[in-house]
């Protein structure tokens, strides 16, 4: 008997939750379930996490959980329960199905059949961001080789086992060329273990667009954080609703399953939510645990339930649906069919031993890295970059020159356009001179002078190169 750690969560959280469990319950899956309490009260308690430590405890002793949604309080202070559960954990893979229905689910996209992989811990949603002036806050986008080598090889992985074709890669590394250029790199180098499988890689506003209209052209697609998190909530929709979609949380040991949407709390209580992304939450942890028999009987219930036209209100349409019902009726229904399988819409019927095996990631050898100059970053409230210019040539040193300013990422100076609006947050690009073998002494020296020049310098940034590479980005404009 697998013991599952349960998280009712907030809003609408407790009504699908109910009847989730009362499917799993009448499925004979092996499991029961030991339950926490997260999210929005224990926020108001005074934890800013949202999750006790006793929580946490029976999280890393089960080692899965099924969480409902849950509400973050407005306002500042409270961190997103999910990404921290996501990182803590190390649950690096959020694998989300996104399969239409039709036609018993209105859809433009009958074929649909995609499976989008986001990569769950880095990227913008480190969450480390700061306000450095009056009229400039910052968020860091952090993207690591080991965390693209993980995520990658588990969607070819995810591809080879489960009999996918194709793998696509959405980054935008014609603008991010250091952080989505290293993503789309290690793609292309892994891509190569698996010639059976066709690769191709997309910038992410051309691929969002013909994933939206096209999507029968993809089947598994690989993505950073954000982009994943957006694009994936974009499929679920098109196949029919967001509400149908289910999500895997994959790590080298814990797992957690969830539906993809949020707690709703405007329909909470109303027994109107439908159940049907935290039921395909269920079937992908069943079958992750090995309950494949149980997970095959509720998917099958589970569309036998759609194609009879047994529907809540969000996909609800007249002609097709055939009875309006709230959220314990639609779960009373699934159990009604529990045994019984589609007859339009594809069965299943899902196996033992399809495992995912990601080996541990092995550090390279260190390439050669050599500083090159310096970016200081400067609060100044004039507007004519030029005179900040002659402030700061001041600081020049026979190491160090001022080659560069930009404002918002724009070369301004020089020969800046007084066309180019500029805020009070100002890039101060210092260069080492030719034949200068640079080090952290004379990065120092220059920022003990502009403060002793009272330049009020905010935050810099090291300019490096790897094995001779230049390893940071040009100004635009540079």
């Amino acid at each position: 008997m697998k013991t599952i750690t349960i998280a009712k969560g907030d809003g609408i959280g407790p009504e699908i939750m109910d009847a989730t469990l009362k499917i799993i319950k009448a499925s004979g899956a092996a499991v029961q379930f030991d339950e926490i309490m997260v999210g929005e009260k224990v926020y108001l308690s005074g934890n800013t996490s949202g999750i006790q430590p006793q929580a946490w405890q029976s999280i890393l002793t089960n080692k899965v959980l099924l969480k409902a949604p849950i509400t973050t309080p407005q306002g500042g202070g409270y961190k997103s329960l999910n990404v921290s559960i996501r990182k803590t954990l190390g649950l690096f893979a959020n694998v989300r199905p996104c399969k239409s229905l039709h036609p018993f689910v209105s859809t433009l996209h009958p074929n649909m059949d995609v499976v989008i992989i986001r990569e769950n811990e880095e990227d913008l949603y480190g969450g480390i961001e700061h306000q450095q002036t009056d009229e400039v806050v910052q968020c860091l986008k952090l993207i690591s080789r080991p965390g693209c080598e993980r995520i990658i090889r588990y969607a070819f992985e995810y591809a080879k086992a489960y009999g996918r074709k194709k793998v696509a890669c959405f980054v935008k590394d014609n603008i991010m060329k250091q952080t989505d250029g290293l993503f789309h790199k290690v793609f292309d180098e892994i891509s190569k273990e698996y010639p059976s499988i066709e690769s191709k890689h997309l910038i992410v506003d051309i691929g969002a667009a013909r994933l939206a209209n096209q999507p029968e052209l993809f089947d598994v697609i690989v993505m950073p954080n954000l982009y994943g998190d957006i694009l994936s909530d974009v499929a679920a929709e098109i196949t029919g609703s967001v509400g149908l979609a289910g999500s895997a949380n994959i790590g080298s040991s814990c797992a957690m399953f969830e539906a993809i949407h949020g707690s709703a709390p405007d329909i909470a209580g109303k027994n109107m939510a439908n159940p049907s992304g935290l039921i395909q939450a269920a079937v992908l942890m069943l079958n992750h645990i090995g309950e494949n028999e149980a997970a095959s009987s509720i998917q099958n219930a589970w569309l036998t339930t759609i194609e009879d036209g047994i529907h809540t209100a969000d996909i609800h349409k007249p002609g097709i649906s055939k009875q309006l019902v709230g959220t314990k009726e639609f779960g009373e229904a699934v159990i009604e069919r529990l045994g019984k399988q589609p007859v339009q819409l594809p069965k299943v019927h899902y196996t033992n031993g399809i495992t995912l095996s990601i080996p541990p990631y092995k550090r390279k050898a260190p390439a050669e890295k050599q500083l090159t100059g310096i970016d200081v970053f400067v609060d100044w409230k004039g507007s004519h970059a030029e005179e900040l210019a002659k402030q700061l040539q001041t600081l020049n040193t026979p190491e160090l020159t001022l080659t560069m300013i930009t404002n918002r990422g724009t070369k301004v100076w020089p020969n800046g356009f007084d066309e180019t609006f500029c805020t009070d947050h100002w890039r101060c690009r210092f260069y080492a001179a030719p034949n200068t073998k640079l080090d952290k002494k004379h990065v120092l020296q220059l920022l003990f002078s502009a403060n002793e020049a009272g330049i009020d310098v905010i935050k810099t940034e090291n300019l490096y190169t790897f094995n001779g590479v230049r390893a940071f980005s040009l100004g635009q404009g540079e």
